[in-house]
C-alpha cells in the first residue's frame, strides 16, 4: 500500500489523539518509511539513535535494494533492536502501537515491523510498605509486568516455571500472566483458573482487584478466597506449594489461588525464622485473633446478662466505672467501636506525616474526653482499645477487614441474647467457613477435612525437614518437597569428617 494512503488511514484511526506521532521518513531519497508511536511510552533517545540515525546513516544497501523488499532489509540490517515482531493486520499494528511499540511501515508492503522501545517511567523496586518483615528479602513488585515476572524467574530458575499470557479488557487490553510450575500445580486447579479468567468480559482492567471479583467462589462472603501480595518471595513459595499466581500489568499486587484460611494468618517471616520462634508467635497471633473478634461481645453479654459469671470485685469495678453513663453497654460499645474504626480509616486516608499522629492523638483525646464527660466508661475504652490492638496482628489486610466486619453483628447478638447470641454467631461463622471453597479446595483445609500430614504447618510450624510433602489438595503429581531422613544429626556430621 502507498505510504501516503497508510498515513491518511492511520490519521483517521488515531483522530484526536494528540499523543500519537506519525512520522514519514525518507531514506536517502530512495524509499519512504512511516513511523508510528505513542509519545511518552517509547524511549526517545533509543528512537533517535537506533532507528532514525541508523536509517539516515546506512540507507538502503545497493546490492540488496532490488533483491529483498525494503521491510526485510530494515528488519535484518537497519533496526538494531532485540525484540522485533512482524504483523500483517491493521488491528495488530494498532494494538502494538498502544503497547509502547514503534510501528515501521514501508512503501508498497502490506506488513509492519513492531519494534519494542518502551521507555515509560517505572517505579523503582522497593520494599512493600504494607508487608514489612523482620527477616527476609526487601524487594517488592512494581507496576510493570515484565519486572514482576523477572523477580519470580530470578527465584525459580527452572524451565518448568510456566507463564501464560493473555489480554483482558475491551479498551484497556491489559496484559495478564498466569504463572505456575509444571508438574507441581494441580491440573484441576489450573484448568479452573484458565476457565474463569477466559470467561471474563469487561471494558477495562485497571488493577488485579477487577480480576479477583470475577473469579472468586463466594462473592458475598466476608472472607477473602484469593490471596494478594506485593512480595515476590511469597509468590515464589506459593508456586512451590502447587498454587497458581495471576499477575496483572499496572499493579504491584499479585493474586494467588487457591487460598485457605490458614494461609491468610501466616506472616512473611514465619518461614525465615526458626520453627520454635514461629510457633510461639503463631500461638500468640491466634489468641489475639480470637480476642479481636469476641472480646467486645463477651464483655457486653457478661456485663448485661450474666453478671454471676464475673468475679465480685471486678463486677463492682465495672459497675462503679459505669455510674452516670446514659447508654446501655451494647450501645456504648458500638459507639466506641465505630469511632475506633473511623480513626483507623482517617489514619490510612490522610497523608503519612499526619495520618499516624491523627489516629493516635485522636484516640487518646476522644477516649479521655468521653470518659470525663460520662458518655462512656473507662472499662469500655480499655475493651475497645485492646480489641483494636489485637486486630493489628492479622497479617492480611483483607482477612483483618473480615474480622472487623463480623465483630459488629456478633456484638449486636450479644446485646440481644447474651452468651447464647455469641455462641450462635460463632456457629454461623464456623458453618460458613466449613462450606467455603477456593477453586475447589476446602477453605479450612487441612483442618477440615483433616489431613494429618499437613497439620505441622497450621497452629505450629515444624522444621522444614519434617514437612517432606506438599499440600495434597492443591498440588500435582510432584508432591515431594524434601527427601526423607534430612533431620540434622551432629553424629552423622562427625562421621563424614
Amino acid at each position: 500500500m502507498d505510504i501516503l494512503k497508510l498515513l491518511e488511514m492511520f490519521k483517521q484511526i488515531f483522530a484526536n489523539c494528540s499523543d500519537i506521532v506519525l512520522r514519514p521518513v525518507t531514506i536517502h531519497g530512495q524509499a519512504r518509511v512511516l513511523l508510528i508511536y505513542v509519545d511518552g511510552l517509547v524511549n526517545a533517545n533509543a528512537l533517535e539513535q537506533v532507528v532514525l540515525k541508523l536509517m539516515a546513516s546506512e540507507g538502503v544497501p545497493g546490492e540488496a535494494e532490488n533483491a529483498d523488499p525494503l521491510g526485510t532489509i530494515i528488519e535484518e540490517q537497519l533496526v538494531a533492536i532485540s525484540r522485533i515482531k512482524v504483523v500483517h493486520q491493521i488491528s495488530e499494528i494498532v494494538d502494538g502501537i498502544l503497547k509502547a511499540n514503534i510501528a515501521v511501515l514501508t512503501d508498497g508492503e502490506i506488513k509492519a515491523l513492531l519494534a519494542d522501545l518502551e521507555g515509560s517511567e517505572k517505579r523503582a523496586i522497593e520494599e512493600p510498605s504494607a508487608e514489612l518483615s523482620v527477616r527476609g528479602p526487601r524487594d517488592g513488585f512494581t507496576e510493570t509486568l515484565r519486572i514482576n515476572t523477572s523477580l519470580i524467574r530470578k527465584r525459580i530458575r527452572s524451565e518448568k516455571l510456566k507463564m501464560e499470557s493473555l489480554n483482558i479488557g475491551e479498551f484497556t487490553r491489559t496484559d495478564i500472566v498466569i504463572a505456575y510450575i509444571e508438574g507441581v500445580v494441580s491440573d484441576s486447579v489450573l484448568k479452573e483458573v484458565r476457565r474463569r479468567i477466559r470467561r471474563i468480559e469487561i471494558d477495562g482492567v485497571l488493577e488485579s482487584g477487577y480480576i479477583e471479583e470475577f473469579i472468586e467462589d463466594a462473592p458475598w462472603s466476608p472472607f477473602p478466597q484469593i490471596q494478594n501480595t506485593e512480595r515476590p518471595d511469597i509468590v515464589s513459595s506459593s508456586l512451590l506449594e502447587g498454587k497458581v499466581a495471576i499477575l496483572v500489568d499496572n499493579t504491584p499486587f499479585v493474586l494467588i489461588v487457591p487460598m485457605t484460611f490458614w494461609s491468610g494468618l501466616q506472616a512473611v517471616e514465619d518461614y525465615y525464622e526458626r520453627s520454635v520462634y514461629t510457633t510461639f508467635i503463631r500461638l500468640i497471633r491466634y489468641s489475639l485473633l480470637n480476642i479481636s473478634l469476641l472480646l467486645p461481645s463477651l464483655f457486653v453479654s457478661l456485663s448485661t446478662f450474666h453478671q454471676q459469671l464475673i468475679p465480685t470485685n471486678l463486677l463492682i469495678s465495672i459497675a462503679a466505672a459505669r455510674e452516670g453513663v446514659p447508654f446501655p453497654t451494647v450501645i456504648e460499645t458500638l459507639l466506641m467501636e465505630i469511632m475506633f474504626e473511623g480513626l483507623r480509616e482517617a489514619g490510612i486516608r490522610l497523608p503519612k506525616p499526619i495520618g499516624s499522629a491523627v489516629s493516635i492523638v485522636g484516640a487518646l483525646v476522644i477516649g479521655q474526653a468521653a470518659v470525663q464527660a460520662g458518655i462512656v466508661s473507662a472499662t469500655v475504652v480499655i475493651i475497645v482499645a485492646t480489641t483494636g490492638i489485637s486486630s493489628f496482628v492479622i497479617p492480611r489486610y483483607n482477612l483483618g477487614t473480615a474480622y472487623r466486619m463480623l465483630r459488629f453483628p456478633i456484638l449486636i447478638l450479644a446485646g440481644v441474647l447474651g452468651l447464647y447470641g455469641v455462641i450462635a454467631g460463632i456457629f454461623i461463622i464456623a458453618i460458613h467457613l466449613l462450606g467455603l471453597r477456593s477453586f475447589g479446595v476446602p477453605y479450612m483445609s487441612p483442618m477440615a477435612p483433616q489431613i494429618s500430614g499437613n497439620l505441622k504447618d497450621v497452629f505450629i510450624r515444624t522444621p522444614r525437614w519434617s514437612m517432606p510433602r506438599r499440600p495434597p489438595l492443591n498440588s500435582g503429581p510432584n508432591k515431594r518437597r524434601v527427601p526423607d531422613g534430612r533431620k540434622p544429626s551432629p553424629r552423622r556430621g562427625r562421621e563424614r569428617g
